[in-house]
């Protein structure tokens, strides 16, 4: 737990006012909140459905509705046009367990403690199903997990399960793999996408003749790597035209504002000269990614058609997420984990007819950290008070409701994948900042409106020095208020993805910014 934690970190959760001090707490312990702790009704509210759809490693462009190259969803586009498209979304860590371990929790990363896909969930850690759970209602959760892969048993706050061991398979590995369902094991039979919409069905029907409202947690699998599309859907894209990101274009002697990190880890597991140690084709990943998706389209519209039968389709609040971008070549990368907006951005969409027109959009910043406070509130619950996220229902009605300047983002580096540094990131409506935290590096300060994807450097702009001064100052101001200022370490598992291609210049590094390099002494008083 962080030094601010530790030391001086006071929750009043439930009237009672909790301290804990060096001596009580663990490193592994998480933000504290008793077991007993009642959920609290909201005075007079409507408690509704809740369904959560969850896809893996879906960028928030990657759908027909936003003019995507290649992408088919329509789906996700019904939504948009029947509800609310969050147009800002991030997640604060852009992982899969930390960011699945954030929408549980409404805590950021460094405050619940998963800091990569290594670290499993610290015991004593709440979800927010239990809380639904204790005010009476039914809860589902059907899907990947992820927050360790050392079992799959049901997890707290969920009545009916279904999930499977770490990643999982698009397709049964063997005659005799098993998912476990309701603790019991029963084989994969078929493509995991349309079984884990079967499971979701059947926990739909199960809730036919209840009084009270259900949530349903629906986490798919897919778009995770390595992709493997439906059979139907299989080289659905193959022949469709294919422009590579602009922002792929090898950065030269002419941009050495941009980090060393970044310029050599083009050529690394994470790179477009050398993607997973690999041969890899871009252009062909990237449209089995988008073949693969087709089937989570599917997914969404099965749940809404679903949700008609039963008659409370109008009434039911439904989200669709995912849990961090990827990238397929901007700034000569691939995949996720640093601070770049196809990195951090996810697709949001939400719809309930009962609670909002559609067909609208909202432009400020929510995320993860928000769909805790989110299904609460739909579920008639005060949000608890040790939650850092926030409910978004307001915004979605089109209410003016005071709302985050800011977004905080933190990733930490991994040795297994040692090419991606600590990162932390403030962004606003218009400006990012970005500092590469342990490294001899330039950070980054970019003028998001004016630079979407973020080639222009401003870090050395003499016009915007106040503006980057003052964004590191909040940065570091929020991280001291939340308990980040100490960084969560973990013993490395595995083996490190550390190699570099000899025949694209893997052998050299890249050159130090210009401003680092001087002609001659400065020092003076050195004696």
């Amino acid at each position: 737990m962080s030094r601010a934690l530790l030391c001086s970190l006071c929750c009043a959760v439930a009237g009672t006012l909790l301290c804990f001090t060096a001596s009580q707490a663990h490193a592994n312990d998480v933000v504290p909140v008793p077991d007993n702790v009642e959920p609290v009704k909201i005075k007079g509210a409507k408690p509704r459905n809740v369904v959560f759809i969850l896809s893996d490693d879906h960028r928030y462009d990657a759908m027909s509705f936003m003019g995507h190259q290649f992408a088919e969803t329509p789906h996700m586009d019904a939504m948009a046009r029947n509800g609310v498209h969050m147009k800002n979304a991030f997640v604060t860590t852009s992982l899969c367990s930390p960011s699945r371990a954030s929408i549980l929790t409404g805590l950021y990363t460094f405050r619940h403690r998963v800091i990569d896909n290594q670290r499993l969930v610290p015991e004593g850690t709440q979800f927010f199903p239990q809380y639904l759970q204790k005010a009476g209602y039914k809860t589902g959760y059907v899907g990947k997990w992820h927050m360790g892969g050392h079992h799959d048993d049901p997890r707290p706050g969920f009545d009916y399960w279904v999930s499977f061991k770490g990643q999982g398979f698009y397709l049964p590995p063997g005659p005799n793999y098993t998912l476990n369902v309701n603790g019991e094991r029963v084989k994969q039979d078929g493509y995991i996408t349309t079984l884990l919409t079967k499971y979701a069905m059947d926990f739909l029907e199960q809730q036919k003749d209840s009084d009270e409202p259900f949530f349903l947690y629906l986490s798919h699998k897919a778009v995770h790597a390595n992709f493997t599309p439906e059979e139907k859907y299989n080289d659905r894209f193959a022949n469709k035209p294919f422009d590579r990101p602009a922002s792929e274009k090898e950065l030269t002697e002419n941009n050495l504002n941009r980090p060393r990190w970044l310029l050599d880890q083009r050529n690394s597991w994470h790179g477009v000269d050398f993607p997973y140690h690999s041969a890899l084709n871009i252009e062909k990943y990237y449209k089995r990614y988008c073949e693969s998706l087709c089937s989570v389209d599917d997914s969404v519209g099965a749940v809404m058609d679903q949700l008609k039968k039963m008659g409370i389709h109008d009434e039911t609040l439904v989200i669709y997420m995912g849990d961090n971008g990827f990238m397929f070549g901007e700034h000569g990368l691939i995949d996720k984990r640093v601070a770049y907006e196809t990195s951090i951005r996810v697709p949001m969409l939400v719809q309930c007819p009962e609670l909002f027109e559609g067909g609208s959009t909202v432009e400020k910043m929510v995320a993860n950290i928000d769909i805790a406070p989110t299904v609460m509130e739909a579920m008639g619950l005060e949000k608890p008070p040790h939650m850092d996220g926030d409910s978004f229902v307001s915004l979605t009605q089109g209410k003016d409701v005071p709302w985050r300047d800011y977004f905080l983002y933190a990733y930490y580096w991994e040795k297994n994948f040692p090419q991606s540094p600590t990162v932390f990131s403030l962004r606003s409506d218009k400006y990012k900042y970005t500092t590469y935290y342990g490294l001899w590096d330039t950070d980054e300060f970019f003028d998001i409106q004016a630079d979407p994807m973020e080639q222009n450097n401003l870090i050395r702009s003499r016009e915007h020095q106040a503006r980057k001064k003052e964004m590191e100052d909040r940065l570091y101001s929020m991280m001291e208020e939340l308990g980040g200022m100490d960084i969560p370490l973990n013993a490395p598992r595995g083996s490190s993805q550390n190699k570099r291609l000899k025949t694209r210049k893997g052998d050299k590094a890249a050159d130090f910014p210009s401003d680092m390099v001087l002609e001659k002494p400065v020092n003076k008083n050195a004696n």
